[in-house]
Parts: structure tokens; sequence; C-alpha cells
């Protein structure tokens, strides 16, 4: 890969994948989903996630992004899957987390949040493939504690 080199001194200006971190959130059974109110896909469903801010750890990134998104404290349990999307250049880290109540609300960054079962999930209307991913891999290590995180499929 060609690397930009300022010609005077030398400097190498690195560009690097973005991280996003986010979290497959459930409470009694029912997962949690937010209505994007920016772009892109926005008015599409998606789980709490978004970039990795600068000095924060990755289970701190996704419960920030759940407060932010969906007014929701969380309880990280632990990896679910880390999900690689070359074209956009991210790297994607999910957690599997439990609500710490029911009550949800949207924040700046969702138009509406709610509380679904496997069948109300509104498949075609997911914002994007690794949120298909994030809640198939979540269902299928439902109720275990011993696996090895998911990849892309």
């Amino acid at each position: 890969m060609e690397r930009h080199v300022c010609a005077v001194c030398g400097n190498i200006h690195y560009v690097n994948p973005k991280i996003v971190v986010g979290s497959v959130c459930s409470w009694d059974g029912r997962i949690l989903l937010c209505r994007r109110a920016i772009e892109p896909r926005r008015g599409f469903w998606t789980i709490p996630a978004g970039y990795l801010e600068e000095q924060e750890t990755p289970q701190a990134g996704a419960a920030r992004e759940a407060r932010e998104e969906a007014c929701a404290e969380i309880e990280i349990d632990t990896l679910l899957a880390v999900y690689s999307v070359p074209r956009i250049s991210q790297v994607q880290l999910i957690y599997r987390a439990t609500l710490a109540s029911p009550q949800s609300a949207p924040g700046t960054e969702s138009l509406e949040t709610k509380l679904v079962t496997w069948e109300e999930i509104p498949w075609d209307e997911l914002a994007f493939p690794s949120v298909h991913w994030a809640l198939n891999h979540h269902r299928s290590v439902e109720g275990r504690n011993n696996f090895a995180p998911f990849s892309n499929p």
C-alpha cells in the first residue's frame, strides 16, 4: 500500500481503520433496537453502536453508545463478535450486554428505541449487515457463557 510521506521531513501520514463498538443489549428475552436519526441509513433500526473515542476502552465505549443512543445503562457480559468491514475501513467490536432496566429513550442519534422479541425484529429494516450478524450470533449463544467471539459470516 502506498503511504503519504512528507517530502520535506519524511513524516508518514498514517490512515488507520475506525473502530466501532456496540452491544446487543437484552432484557427478559427482548433485544434493544434504536431507529437511526442520522445518516447513513437514517430511519433504519440498529443496535447501539458507534465509534470508539480516544483513550476509551472498548467496553466503556459500548456502554457510552448505549447511553447516547438509547439513554440506557448496560452491563457488558462478554465480547460477542469482531467484524471486519474493509470496504469502509472499520473493525467492529460487538459485546453481549444486559440492560440495567427495561427503560430506554431515544438519544440525539435515535428517532425511537424499543425492546423486541426475536419474532418482532424488523429484519428488512435493519441498517447494516453487521446488525443482522450480531443479532443472529447473539441468538446462537443465548444461555451459553463459553464461546469464542464470532467473526464475519
